[in-house]
């Protein structure tokens, strides 16, 4: 190789390398190109292909990649929304400049706290509506507790049980049929005015048909709750109750008449062993029941038993059970017995206390016990009686006395029935109640909140939750218990009917508030059932198919009023009416006459109640939801001429312009303005403007037949007697005159009533362009094509100056068709 000839090159190279201004000079050794190659070599290693790809590609772009990762790095999101860091005070300039950035840095922080805060709220504010009216969907819906929420703030006769009412099968089972003719017939009588009869002893007597023993027993306890003084139909049943002491007497006579059934039930069982014999007395009652159960092949039982025995059978369970049974003389017999014996070791002595108190509840029981006396007997059982073995004798002394009201009693006290006569038996309702006393609301609040459905077994025995809540005066939330059972829930509503007409249930302020609610002014733990909506729920089963006792069910709510007034009963005969739409069953027809004929609503016609004002309400309701044709017929049974009038015109004032098919809206409505004519018309006292703009109306109906059927002759003559349009330009400013009295249903109608009179003048004038004849033919023929054009020329004046906005292409159509003419 010629050393020599490389270098000359290489000068050459270098020379014309330094000739040019496009590159730099590179001045690099080649261990600097080496070094720098080995570290092209390695960060190409490291950043991988895809890097080496975004240089490429930006760098196509002369983007460069180096620099801009180096300023994204120098930019912090996070510091730039941070405060600025505190300088020096005599740097003014950077003061006043950290100072603003501050400020708008503040501002922005405020504003988007503000802003979250906002969305939050908006967001809660939609979510708690959003359950209300969910809240509100489920209570109507469903028959159910209602967590006892706390309000803040806040038919004829001939067709009961007609199966064929709306030609299918009736929805009533026979038990709600039973007591659906049972309903009838007391509506009947109160309608009528005659002596109201007892519709608890109604419908006891319809249960006792169904063979079912516990519903017969809860019948018998309601005659029995409310076999009490009439409550005052001006006052609160809630307050009314808590202020008497016949319902705890009541229930204690219902648990003992109850017992006394049970024992004689075992005795009949064992007649061989009980060797009752005598007198049938309560005495020998208790004494062969006694006997029973302490036999003396079973001397376990005897195991504490104390003051001995009177005819071989201990004392205390002979007392017991006397007064188990409500009878206090047998209790004192039994003692006086223990007491006329020998002076054995046995004679109940330190008792005479007991004995007088008994005493006198027997002979005054519905006087004060003495204080002093009762004081005595509480002493006695602390010190003696409260420790003693006999169970009996500790459960005589608690009842007589009312001692301990928290000792249960749990081995004299078998069942519920036995804890809760008890119970009653301790409560006190005179004034001197202190801390240790049992109260009647006391009472209510155990059993209701502190044992409650689960202590119970509610769902399982509902008949057993119902008696407990119902003998302490909780008829309410007995009730709406009840309901939430099928089996029970046709009884329940009967119950809550026949309590409510004796004024015994407790009702809230508001119709729509749940089923079973609590009022902050009432005593806890009392209840408010609303009976409006536990009808309502009820009747909705079977109010399409059997109207008649829907209605019958609707009566009981006619002293109720929704939150607008109106009377509740005609509210829920509205919605019925809406909702099954066979309006001439329940209203009855207009005759030919101009009198209604009776419908079912009739039959309840009294002094709150006027089939009229229903009608109207129905009418109202129905134009509310766009429904008039319905709603003219209601207006019309409702007497309302005026309104049925004005609704109809309406009605006209859409389809007057359509040809007429058969059963089509514009016939039936075409019927029903010819047969309003015939009976409105010079009778009824209405406002003139309604009855021209429904004569106008009706007249354009015959017009507009005419057209259709091209009767055009026939059409201009009905036309002219309206003088709604003009046929010459002579009456044209008579036209636009009336045009201004018109109403607005008529002006609806004027853009196709010019139309259609435009159509016909030039159909005419093409019929007569058509014809050919003599001299005299075509003269005539001539004055009659004037006239047309005269007639279509008036008509396009009368669109262009009417003070009515013509829709669409109306007038350029009618100046085209006039064109056409000439």
């Amino acid at each position: 190789m010629d050393f020599n000839y490389l270098l000359q090159q290489a000068q050459k190279l270098t020379h014309d390398t330094q000739g040019t201004e496009d590159f730099p000079r590179v001045e690099r050794t080649l261990p600097q190109v080496l070094q720098a190659t080995h570290e092209l070599h390695a960060r190409v290693i490291q950043t991988g292909a895809k890097d080496i790809q975004a240089h490429i590609l930006l760098g196509s772009k002369g983007i460069e990649l180096p620099k801009i990762s180096q300023k994204l790095e120098t930019i912090s999101s996070r510091k730039t929304f941070e405060p600025l860091d505190p300088i020096a005070e005599t740097d003014i300039h950077s003061f006043l400049r950290n100072e603003k950035e501050n400020a708008i840095l503040s501002v922005i922080e405020e504003v988007h706290k503000n802003s979250y805060q906002s969305a939050q709220n908006q967001k809660w504010k939609h979510t708690m509506n959003d359950w209300k009216q969910e809240k509100i969907k489920l209570m109507n819906a469903l028959i159910g507790p209602s967590q006892n929420w706390i309000d803040i703030r806040k038919a004829p006769e001939q067709t009961i049980l007609n199966e064929s009412t709306f030609g299918g099968k009736s929805s009533l089972n026979n038990e709600e049929m039973a007591y659906a003719r049972e309903v009838a017939e007391y509506n009947k009588l109160i309608i009528s005015g005659a002596m109201r009869p007892s519709l608890v002893q109604k419908f006891s007597e319809v249960a006792t048909k169904f063979n079912d023993s516990k519903v017969n027993d809860m019948w018998e306890l309601v005659k029995y709750m409310s076999n009490v003084p009439p409550f005052p139909k001006t006052q609160d049943p809630i307050k009314t109750r808590n202020q008497r002491t016949q319902f705890v007497d009541q229930a204690k006579k219902y648990l003992e008449n109850r017992y006394k059934l049970f024992m004689t039930a075992v005795i009949s069982d064992n007649l061989r062993d009980a060797q009752r014999g005598g007198v049938p007395s309560t005495y020998n009652l208790v004494s062969a029941f006694v006997g029973l159960k302490f036999n003396n092949q079973n001397t376990n039982s005897f195991i504490g038993l104390q003051d001995g025995f009177v005819d071989g059978k201990p004392l205390w369970p002979l007392v017991y059970y006397s007064l188990r049974c409500g009878d206090i003389q047998s209790a004192l017999k039994f003692l006086g017995r223990a007491g006329l014996n020998s002076s054995s070791s046995e004679t109940p002595r330190g008792h005479e206390d007991f004995v007088q108190l008994l005493e006198c509840k027997f002979r005054n029981p519905e006087q004060k016990i003495n204080s002093k006396l009762e004081m005595q007997i509480k002493l006695q059982y602390k010190k003696h009686i409260r420790n003693a073995t006999d169970q009996y004798k500790r459960a005589s002394y608690c009842i007589v006395g009312r001692c301990d009201v928290n000792e249960q009693h749990a081995e004299v006290a078998k069942t519920s029935d036995d804890f809760l006569w008890i119970q009653l038996s301790m409560i006190r309702n005179d004034g001197e109640v202190t801390a240790d006393d049992l109260t009647y609301a006391g009472l209510q609040s155990m059993i209701l909140e502190q044992y409650g459905e689960k202590h119970y077994n509610a769902q399982e025995q509902p008949h057993l939750y119902f008696q407990v809540l119902t003998l302490t005066g909780q008829f309410e939330a007995a009730i709406e218990f009840l309901s939430r059972f099928e089996r029970y829930r046709t009884h329940a509503v009967h119950i809550a009917l026949a309590m409510s007409e004796i004024y015994m249930l407790g009702g809230p302020r508001n119709v729509q508030e749940p089923l079973l609610s609590v009022d902050i002014e009432d005593p806890a733990p009392l209840r408010r059932l609303n009976v409006a909506r536990l009808v309502m729920l009820y009747v909705r089963k079977f109010e399409v198919t059997d109207p008649a006792e829907a209605l019958q069910y609707f009566f009981f709510l006619r002293n109720l009023t929704d939150p607008e007034g109106k009377n509740l009963f005609l509210v829920c005969v509205t919605d019925l009416a809406i909702e099954c739409r066979d309006f001439d069953l329940l209203f009855g027809k207009m005759q030919s006459t101009g009198v209604r004929s009776r419908g079912i609503i009739d039959q309840f016609e009294t002094i709150n109640i006027d089939p009229s004002k229903a009608c109207e309400m129905v009418a109202a309701a129905l134009v509310k939801k766009g429904l008039f044709e319905d709603a003219i017929k209601m207006f019309d049974l409702a007497g309302m001429e005026d309104q049925a009038l004005n609704h109809l015109s309406i009605l006209l004032s859409q389809v007057v312009h359509q040809s007429s098919t058969q059963g089509s809206l514009r016939e039936r409505l075409y019927i029903m303005a010819d047969d309003f004519a015939r009976r409105y018309i010079g009778v009824i006292n209405c406002d003139p403007q309604i009855i021209s703009t429904f004569t106008t109306l009706k007249d354009l109906v015959t017009f507009f037949d005419c057209y259709h059927e091209k009767k055009y002759e026939l059409a201009l003559e009905t036309l002219g007697r309206t003088k709604l349009v003009p046929l010459s330009m002579n009456d044209l400013d008579i036209c636009v005159h009336n045009f201004k009295r018109l109403g607005g249903e008529v002006c609806k109608v004027f853009p196709d009533l010019l139309l259609a009179t435009m159509d016909i003048l030039h159909n005419q004038y093409k019929q007569l362009k058509g014809k050919d004849g003599g001299a005299i033919n075509n003269e005539y023929r001539e004055r009659q094509l004037t006239f047309i054009r005269d007639q279509a020329k008036a008509l396009s004046n009368m669109a262009a100056t009417v003070p009515y906005r013509m829709p669409g292409d109306t007038n350029s159509r009618l100046v085209q068709t006039e064109i056409l003419m000439h």
